[in-house]
């Protein structure tokens, strides 16, 4: 297991269990606990943890990762709002990469069946609203198949996504915010956003306003890097003029 892989392990089952500590983490990972102190001592230095004496404690900002119904009914009726203005700024022909998302899950169902796009998405639940769509091309991207997103992950979607450049990328995200960017609690899902990011024209994000100033463990791209944000009225008008100042054209549905 590589250092960044652990450390997130780490964070995670800080908040599952309210506590880690140094000898049981050394064993569980089969590590010297010199290296679980160093892997603490970073993890506290970038706030994803709290250390003390003998071990470290969660940080109360950061949340596990919800799974897809809980994700799916929160904010449901924002979503619906920006998915439906996101769907406006899609081009009527050319190709585009939907990421995996309960808003761009929604964006999906919107498409209409005469839809010509070419679509490549990593996303079940999104192939899936498109299966029917005889128009459209549709090109589903291999790999593990994350569970909590049904999203296919790790090194056979990254070879690809390599293979395509997109007009447009509509990517999703759990956390961003004008100083530390676009971040998703996992880092095989970041490495598919980063990814998909870079294999586009132009990128959109589609994202509610409750996810503004949420900062997780894997950040996969800044908001200089994005052209387009989607999301709802709940931004105030200082985080738009915020996440504007950093690049991007801010769009409240």
């Amino acid at each position: 297991m590589y250092p960044p892989e652990r450390q997130q392990r780490i964070v995670l089952l800080a908040q599952e269990r309210g506590r880690v500590d140094v000898p049981s983490l050394a064993e569980e990972f089969d590590v010297t606990q010199e290296t679980i102190r160093r892997d603490l001592s970073a993890l506290d230095r970038a706030g994803l943890i709290r250390r003390v004496h003998g071990g470290a404690l969660p940080v109360g900002g950061l949340h596990i990762e919800p799974g897809l119904a809980e994700r799916d009914s929160t904010a449901a009726d924002e979503k619906e709002r920006i998915a439906k203005a996101a769907l406006a700024l899609l081009p009527e022909a050319g190709s585009v990469l939907l990421d995996a998302g309960t808003t761009i899950s929604r964006l999906a169902a919107l498409l209409p069946q005469d839809s010509a796009l070419t679509v490549v998405t990593n996303a079940l639940p999104v192939a899936a609203r498109l299966a029917d769509h005889a128009e459209l091309t549709l090109h589903l991207v291999g790999g593990r198949l994350r569970h909590r997103t049904h999203a296919a992950v790790d090194a056979w979607a990254l070879r690809d996504l390599a293979d395509v450049h997109a007009d447009l990328a509509v990517i999703a995200t759990n956390g961003f915010s004008a100083g530390h960017g676009l971040s998703t609690p996992d880092l095989a899902e970041a490495a598919v956003k980063r990814a998909m990011v870079a294999g586009a024209d132009r990128v959109l994000l589609v994202a509610d306003s409750g996810k503004y100033g949420h900062r997780h463990f894997a950040r996969f791209a800044s908001l200089a890097e994005i052209h387009t944000v989607v999301t709802d009225s709940g931004l105030s008008d200082e985080d738009a003029a915020a996440v504007a100042a950093a690049g991007p054209e801010v769009i409240r549905a």
